[in-house]
């Protein structure tokens, strides 16, 4: 893994704004989907473009190839088993918690990545940078978030979603070597057939009459919070390791609060732009300790 530079921070960004604008969306769309529906019609909708892409650009998806296995174990880590927990915890905690739950992904990101990689060692400055980060977020909401009895439960949910995504980013750097495009798509349509017999087992989606704006925010959730996203993610992922790449949930909880500015009249405060600078501080130092 190599350090970071102007144009890997901007990618980190344009991922952050991608997934910070995602929330209001998923909000939409659970109005008339079911948890592991939605996931599973989120999937569909990233699958269809990401084939296309592959067709055009004559990239052979291996989904079903000599090396499946690991196509399918990313597919449930990283997409199908986080969208889900995700999706069942986020729907019964405030969204302030769930931005503070989501965001110690660089954390648990950083022990898994120092104890299963060879080139993401913690250092002292690296941890350091990933506090930093981490309690920008806990500035930014600490007189907002409150675990009870009733919530404790949907909270670790929400942790133990955050962790596959880890888990999954781990695990895909099995296969760095391997086009981003065949890497993104095989990985996608495994979560399709993982997702699908659940939803119909589970859940009852034929009895559902989702309105036009939840079916947009799931088109939107899908095409390019899922499938644009997920190339960018990969790209970063291979490029500067695991621990940067997590370091977007830092980042998305504040371009959520810019959105809520612009298109629901939400005020931002003096902790907002505090928080950002703290958070900034943060990557930044990690940033230039990342040389790998």
């Amino acid at each position: 893994m190599r350090e970071a530079n102007t144009f890997d921070f901007s990618l980190l960004i344009l991922l952050s704004i991608i997934w910070g604008s995602s929330f209001f969306n998923i909000k939409i769309a659970t109005y008339s989907y079911e948890p592991i529906t939605l996931a599973l019609v989120r999937v569909i909708f990233a699958s269809i473009p990401l084939l296309i892409l592959c067709k055009i650009s004559e990239i052979k998806i291996e989904a079903f190839s000599q090396n499946w296995n690991w196509y399918a174990l990313i597919g449930l880590c990283n997409i199908a088993i986080p969208f889900v927990l995700i999706a069942i915890g986020t729907a019964k905690i405030n969204s302030y918690l769930a931005a503070i739950l989501m965001s110690t992904t660089p954390l648990s990101g950083s022990i898994l990545a120092h104890f299963f990689t060879k080139d993401e060692k913690l250092s002292y400055l690296k941890s350091l940078g990933v506090l930093i980060g981490f309690s920008g977020i806990i500035l930014l909401f600490f007189d907002k978030v409150i675990i009870n009895n009733d919530n404790l439960i949907y909270a670790l949910i929400t942790i133990l979603g955050s962790t596959f995504y880890c888990i999954g980013g781990l695990l895909t750097l099995k296969l760095k070597n391997k086009k981003n495009e065949n890497v993104t798509t095989s990985t996608t349509l495994w979560s399709v057939i993982f997702l699908l017999p659940f939803s119909l087992i589970l859940e009852t989606p034929w009895n559902s009459s989702p309105t036009l704006a939840s079916t947009l925010s799931l088109l939107y959730l899908g095409i390019v919070a899922t499938g644009f996203a997920w190339l960018i993610r990969f790209r970063i992922l291979t490029v500067n390791g695991l621990v940067f790449q997590t370091q977007v949930a830092y980042l998305i909880p504040i371009f959520g609060i810019i959105f809520g500015y612009f298109l629901m009249d939400e005020i931002i405060t003096w902790k907002v732009i505090v928080s950002l600078v703290v958070i900034l501080i943060g990557i930044y130092i990690f940033k230039k300790n990342n040389k790998g």
